[in-house]
C-alpha cells in the first residue's frame, strides 16, 4: 500500500476534512512568524498543492529547512482552500525533511531562467514547471503512438540499434568498435582489420530501423519500430540531434495513397491525444511560450493536408523566388525557407510526393517516367519535414539497378535483396521524427529542450 496521495488526483478531490499525506519537492515558501505557506510539488502535474503550516508548532529549526528545492514529506488535513488559484489545500500538522537544498546555492529559484541556462543543469531542469509539462507531454505521446498502432492491428518491432547497412546511404554514422583505438589490428596494407573486431566487420549505430522493418513486414503484414537512432552530422541547429528517437512504420500492400492516409490519420490521432490528455500542460505553455499553439493543434485536427507533388511545389515556389535565399527549380532539394511557406501558402499541412529519384534514397519506388520517384515529405507549421517515407521499390531489377547507380554494396545486402526474390508485394513506410513531433505539440523552439539529455556536437553531458 504506497504510504501517500498523489497530488493530481488530490487537487481533484472534494473528499475535504481528510487526513492525507504527500511527498515531493518545494517550488516555494512564503509567509511570516505565524503561518508559512509552502507550495509543494510531486511532478504528476503541472499544479502545485499548497500547505498551510504554523511554524510555532513545527519549531523554528525545522521550517529554516523547509526552503525551494528541499524535498518534504507533509501529513495533515485536506480542506477546502479559502485563497485564490486552488480548491483545496493541506493543514499541516507534520512535517519530514527527506532532503535540505542549500537556499544559497540551488540554481532554480523562484524566477524566469532561460533555456540556455537550464540545458547547463538538464539533471535539474525537469523540477521546472516547463520541463515538467514537456516530459509529461513526451510520455503520452509515447503511449499514443504504442495505442494507435496497436489499435490499428500493427506489430511493434524491436530493430537493432547496432547495424552493419546504412540505410540513408548518408555515411554520417557513428561507428561501433571493442578495438583499441591507439592500436588497432591492421592488415598488411595498414587498413584496419575488422575481422578481429567484436563483430568480424564494421558496424554502427542505427540511422533507422526501416530496412529490417520492412522485413518484418512481410511476414506480420503491418509493424512499427519506436526507438533511438543516431547520426554524427555535425549541425548545431534548433532541429537536429546526434540521438533521437524515430517511430516507422512499414506496411505490406500499401501504395503511396495508403501511407498519406496512414501518416495523415496518425499526425491528427496524436494532436488531439495530446489536446485530450495533457490539457494543463498544453494550457501553460500556450500560455508561456506560444500564445497560438492551442489554435495551431487545433487546425491541425480539423483540416485536410494538402497534397502537391514535388512538380507542382517548385511551380508554386518558383513564382516567388526572389523571396529565398536559396533560389529553387526543378531538382533542387527543398530547403526550411520552401517548406514553411508552402505550409503557410496552404493555411494546413501539406504533403509533398514524387519527388526527383536524384536527390532521394535508392529504395523508393521509381514511378514510369524515369525521373521521379514516390516517396513523401509531411511538412508542419514551423517544424517543416516532420514525416518522410515512400512506397517502397518492391521489383528486384529496377532495386538492383538504383542500388548498383548509388554505389550500395549489393552483397552486404542480400538479405534487403532476397525481399524481392522471394514473394515479393507492393509495400510502404515512413519515419516520424518524435522530437519534432514534440516540438510542435509543445510549441518549444529548440529540439533540445524537448529530449530528457540531448545529445549534440561536443555535448554528452548526463
Amino acid at each position: 500500500m504506497i504510504s501517500h496521495q498523489y497530488i493530481k488526483q488530490l487537487l481533484q478531490s472534494t473528499d475535504y476534512n481528510k487526513e492525507v499525506t504527500v511527498k515531493g519537492w518545494v517550488r516555494s515558501k512564503r509567509g511570516n512568524k505565524n503561518v508559512a505557506f509552502i507550495a509543494l510539488n510531486d511532478g504528476s502535474t503541472i499544479h502545485n498543492i499548497q500547505a498551510v503550516a504554523d511554524p510555532n508548532a513545527l519549531g523554528d529549526e525545522l521550517m529554516k529547512r523547509i526552503t525551494t528545492g528541499a524535498c518534504l514529506r507533509i501529513a495533515g488535513t485536506l480542506v477546502q482552500s479559502q485563497g485564490q488559484g486552488q480548491t483545496v489545500e493541506i493543514q499541516a500538522k507534520e512535517i519530514e525533511v527527506y532532503g535540505d537544498a542549500d537556499a544559497e546555492t540551488f540554481p532554480l529559484q523562484k524566477k524566469g531562467h532561460t533555456m540556455e541556462f537550464l540545458r547547463e543543469i538538464a539533471h535539474l531542469r525537469p523540477r521546472t514547471n516547463t520541463f515538467g509539462a514537456v516530459l509529461r507531454i513526451r510520455h503520452a505521446m509515447a503511449y499514443a503512438v504504442h495505442k494507435y498502432f496497436n489499435d490499428k492491428g500493427f506489430f511493434y518491432l524491436h530493430s537493432p540499434i547496432i547495424t552493419a547497412s546504412d540505410a540513408e546511404g548518408a555515411g554520417e554514422m557513428f561507428q561501433v568498435t571493442t578495438s583499441d583505438l591507439n592500436n588497432p589490428p591492421r592488415n598488411e596494407d595498414k587498413s584496419i582489420n575488422f575481422k578481429e573486431d567484436f563483430f568480424g566487420k564494421p558496424t554502427n549505430l542505427t540511422v533507422s530501423g526501416q530496412l529490417e522493418g520492412e522485413l518484418a513486414a512481410m511476414a506480420l503484414g503491418k509493424i512499427y519500430t519506436f526507438g533511438p537512432t543516431f547520426r554524427a552530422e555535425n549541425s548545431n541547429t534548433p532541429r537536429h540531434l546526434a540521438e533521437f528517437w524515430m517511430i516507422e512504420p512499414e506496411m505490406a500492400f500499401y501504395e503511396i495513397g495508403d501511407n498519406m492516409d496512414l501518416a495523415e490519420d496518425m499526425l491528427k490521432y496524436l494532436v488531439k491525444y495530446a489536446l485530450e490528455n495533457c490539457t494543463a500542460d498544453v494550457e501553460f505553455l500556450n500560455n508561456m511560450y506560444d500564445k497560438e499553439l492551442i489554435a495551431r493543434l487545433n487546425s491541425v485536427i480539423e483540416n485536410p493536408f494538402k497534397r502537391l507533388t514535388y512538380t507542382a511545389a517548385v511551380e508554386i515556389l518558383k513564382q516567388h523566388n526572389n523571396k529565398f535565399e536559396f533560389k529553387i527549380e526543378w531538382g533542387s532539394d527543398l530547403q526550411k525557407e520552401h517548406e514553411n511557406f508552402l505550409v503557410e501558402h496552404h493555411k494546413t499541412p501539406v504533403i509533398i510526393t514524387d519527388y526527383p529519384k536524384e536527390i532521394k534514397s535508392f529504395y523508393m519506388k521509381q514511378n514510369d517516367d524515369g525521373r521521379t520517384v514516390r516517396g513523401m515529405d509531411v511538412l508542419f507549421p514551423w517544424i517543416g519535414e516532420i514525416i518522410g517515407g515512400s512506397q517502397r521499390e518492391e521489383n528486384y531489377d529496377k532495386l538492383v539497378k538504383r542500388m548498383r547507380e548509388m554505389h550500395i554494396p549489393e552483397k552486404e545486402m542480400y538479405w534487403y535483396l532476397d525481399t524481392r526474390k522471394f514473394g515479393t508485394c507492393p509495400h510502404a513506410g515512413f519515419g516520424l521524427g518524435f522530437e519534432r513531433l514534440i516540438l510542435f505539440v509543445t510549441g518549444m523552439s529548440n529540439i533540445r529542450d524537448v529530449i530528457p539529455f540531448p545529445r549534440t556536437p561536443k555535448n554528452a553531458e548526463f
